[in-house]
């Protein structure tokens, strides 16, 4: 049987389409303080909707193996299996505890590219380094230190450190970090929860405020940003880091041969990709779920990084 070519124009409508159900069904637990009811509805809704696409799907990037996932686990089928086959990386509720706590940042956020076309990320940490567009590349590596960082992106904006604001998971891991970055004079945004969004920030600098992220997540987050930074620009960097000889064995099982490796964007996602996130609460990208009556409102941030577009969305849908 011949290769279906992935036609990421016809499919970005649908995975919007299914960006924006995770949402909707997540929105009547907003601030309802049950993280786990939160999660489940929003991936209830969008296997349900990736399975009305015609694609043979795989996920890759899940809510976790077989037996610690009912629903959308690694290396689940999706789709109708009449399509081109494609690899799938997802978070369908980006922010479980920002959605249960009303929170801003919380998102559904799903990425699309060709089978092989997404680093199969173990489910360990990952030390992560983001900036936006419009530097030459290299000019922070994994190899600096924070403030050597902060000193070469100010140098390259051309302006003072002063004038850096760097976006930092708020984590115990990270206090001596946050001490060296503020001690060159740069602001610190700290985030709670939400890691994609936090590096999505960078590739809109000019909105956002935010020029770099630094900080070890979540590896299979990672390249969920990376994803999303390939349609709008800007270089990435990962090396995944390791706590215990368990957590070795599952990059070893993943397929993953040298541990020591410093991943680029390109190399966690090395082929055109199609990225779509919708809001679930308020945030700094996507207005979040809007009650009205007899509707309930989206906004959904589609992109694909073969052309470089970025759509944004606003659904309407009756209650």
């Amino acid at each position: 049987m011949p290769k279906i070519d992935f036609n990421d124009r016809m499919l970005s409508l649908g995975l919007a389409r299914v960006s924006e159900a995770a949402a909707l069904a997540s929105a009547r637990l907003i601030g309802r303080g049950d993280e786990k009811a939160a999660d489940q509805a929003a991936v209830n809704a969008m296997r349900d909707q990736l399975n009305l696409l015609d694609i043979a799907g795989t996920v890759v990037i899940g809510e976790g193996e077989r037996d610690e996932a009912p629903m959308l686990y690694i290396g689940e089928e999706v789709g109708t299996g009449n399509g081109p086959e494609v690899d799938i990386a997802l978070d369908p509720l980006e922010g479980t505890t920002l959605t249960a706590k009303d929170m801003p940042n919380a998102l559904t956020v799903i990425a699309m590219g060709p089978r092989g076309s997404m680093l199969h990320a173990p489910d360990v940490y990952m030390d992560k380094l983001a900036i936006g567009p419009g530097y030459r590349n290299g000019v922070v590596t994994m190899d600096m230190s924070p403030a050597e960082r902060v000193n070469a992106l100010a140098a390259a904006k051309g302006c003072s450190t002063q004038d850096i604001t760097v976006c930092v998971l708020e984590r115990p891991r990270h206090e001596e970090m946050l001490a060296e970055i503020r001690g060159t004079g740069a602001a610190v945004r700290l985030i709670t929860d939400g890691d994609v969004a936090g590096i999505i920030h960078c590739a809109e600098a000019a909105t956002t405020g935010i020029d770099m992220y630094m900080g070890s997540g979540g590896a299979p987050e990672g390249v969920l940003a990376a994803a999303a930074l390939k349609c709008m620009g800007g270089q990435m960097y990962g090396r995944l880091t390791f706590r215990n000889d368990d957590e070795r064995g599952r990059a070893t099982k993943a397929g993953i041969t040298n541990l020591d490796r410093v991943y680029t964007r390109d190399d966690l996602v090395t082929d055109d990709v199609i990225f779509a996130a919708t809001g679930v609460t308020d945030g700094s990208i996507l207005s979040g779920i809007k009650r009205e009556v007899g509707y309930l409102t989206a906004e959904t941030i589609l992109m694909r990084s073969k052309t470089g577009s970025v759509r944004r969305m606003v659904y309407r849908n009756p209650t």
